[in-house]
C-alpha cells in the first residue's frame, strides 16, 4: 500500500478567486532516509511550480506511480529497500511508462554511476550536490537529457569525461557558428533552458570562462 506523501506547491488565485495550480513538473523522490527526502522536497518547493511525492522504498514508488499516473521524473536512492542493485531502476522505469528515472546516492562510485546510465537511468545525482545544482539537474533530466556531474565522473576517468557527447558536440557546433541559445534550440528541437545547461557543461569540460571562449577552444583543438 502506498504510504508516501505528496506536497503540492505553486498555487495562485484565478480571476474568480479560486486557487489554480501552476504545477509544471511532477517529481517522485524515493529514499529511505527522511532527512534526504525532506531536503530535496524543500529544494524543489523553493522553486515553485512543482508537485513532489516522497516515498521510502521501491514498492512504495511503484504504488505512487500507479496511483498518480506517472511522474515527469523519478529519483531513486541506490541503496533503499527494493533496489537490489539496479534491478529497482528497471522496475520503476517500466512502471513510469518510459518517463525519466534517475539514481540518487551518497556513496556510490563513478563505476556504478556509469552502469546506471548504461541501464537507462536519466542521470546520476550525488546527495552532496548543492541546491541550485540539484534543481538544474532535475530540470535537465525532466527535459529528456542525461545528467552526470562532471566533477564526480572525473574521479573515474578524466580523459573519458573530457570527451563530448553527441548532443554536446551539436551544441558546440552551434556556438562555433555564432548562434544564440534560442537558434540552437530550434535547430535541435530542444528547449532553450536545455541548451543553456549544455553550454554550462561545455564550459566546464573545456575549462572555458564563457561560450565565446568555449567556441575558440573547440576551433583551436579541432573538436568541430
Amino acid at each position: 500500500m502506498f504510504q508516501g506523501s505528496i506536497e503540492h506547491v505553486g498555487f495562485r488565485p484565478n480571476e474568480n478567486g479560486a486557487n489554480v495550480s501552476k504545477v509544471t513538473m511532477r517529481i517522485l523522490v524515493a529514499d529511505d532516509h527522511d532527512l534526504v527526502r525532506e531536503t530535496i522536497a524543500m529544494f524543489l518547493q523553493s522553486e515553485g511550480m512543482v508537485e513532489v511525492a516522497t516515498v521510502a522504498s521501491v514498492d512504495e514508488a511503484v504504488a505512487a506511480i500507479a496511483k498518480s499516473g506517472g511522474f515527469d521524473l523519478a529519483l531513486l536512492d541506490y541503496q533503499m529497500p527494493g533496489m537490489n542493485g539496479l534491478s529497482g531502476l528497471s522496475r520503476i522505469k517500466r512502471a513510469n511508462d518510459g518517463k525519466p528515472v534517475a539514481i540518487l546516492s551518497g556513496n556510490a562510485t563513478p563505476d556504478i554511476a556509469q552502469k546506471a546510465i548504461e541501464a537507462g537511468a536519466a542521470g546520476f545525482v550525488p546527495k552532496t550536490l548543492g541546491a541550485k545544482s540539484m534543481i538544474s539537474a532535475i530540470r535537465f533530466m525532466a527535459a529528456g537529457e542525461v545528467y552526470v556531474p562532471y566533477g564526480f565522473m572525473k574521479q573515474a576517468d578524466t580523459k573519458a569525461v573530457a570527451n563530448l557527447t553527441v548532443r554536446e558536440t551539436e551544441v558546440l557546433s552551434g556556438l562555433c557558428e555564432g548562434k544564440s541559445n534560442k537558434e540552437i534550440a530550434n535547430d535541435l528541437d530542444l528547449q532553450e533552458v536545455t541548451i543553456k545547461l549544455h553550454v554550462k557543461t561545455l564550459c566546464r569540460k573545456l575549462e572555458a570562462k564563457n561560450r565565446t571562449q568555449a567556441a575558440l577552444i573547440a576551433k583551436d583543438r579541432q573538436l568541430i
